[in-house]
């Protein structure tokens, strides 16, 4: 999986959003000098399957607050979902899954899917009338059964475009 460098980024930063320790992504770069990246250089995350050979991607609109799943480019389905409120807003951009783990607990639902920027996800809800909100401290709520069917139908390494 490749990682296209934004203006600002670390690879301190990118190594954490991606959950992959720094030596192996310096490793797999052949990069000497961590601080030598610059906006638009490619990274590869080692670990990941390469996002061509999945089938799947996932279209989030902050304002329509809609996940929309397509399979090789078809529409497959569209599901309600809860964002993040004003003051904590959802990224906006395009990410991967990188895990799953289910029943996290606490407000979590049944199912959390880490998205490639630390600290968000996809996952339930303990609090299913907040759906169709802006609610949330910036990740993307869905009704548990419907996080879970999504969970059994991408594999890691889905693409995940986030827009408002």
């Amino acid at each position: 999986m490749n990682h296209i460098v934004k203006t600002g980024e670390t690879l301190a930063q990118i190594s954490k959003d991606y959950r992959t320790p720094l030596r192996d992504i310096l490793a797999a770069n052949q990069i000497a000098n961590p601080n030598m990246i610059f906006p638009g250089q490619k990274i590869n995350i080692p670990g990941f399957p390469n996002p061509d050979t999945i089938p799947y991607r996932i279209e989030v609109s902050t304002a329509k607050r809609r996940l929309r799943l397509y399979k090789n480019g078809t529409f497959q389905k569209e599901y309600p979902i809860a964002v993040g409120r004003m003051l904590s807003a959802t990224p906006i951009g395009n990410f991967f899954i990188i895990n799953k783990a289910p029943n996290p607990g606490g407000p979590y639902g049944t199912m959390w899917m880490s998205l490639s920027k630390q600290h968000y996800g996809i996952h339930g809800t303990n609090n299913p009338s907040s759906i169709g909100k802006a609610v949330s401290k910036g990740c993307i709520r869905m009704f548990n059964k419907d996080v879970e069917e999504l969970a059994r139908t991408i594999p890691l390494g889905t693409p995940v475009t986030i827009t408002p």
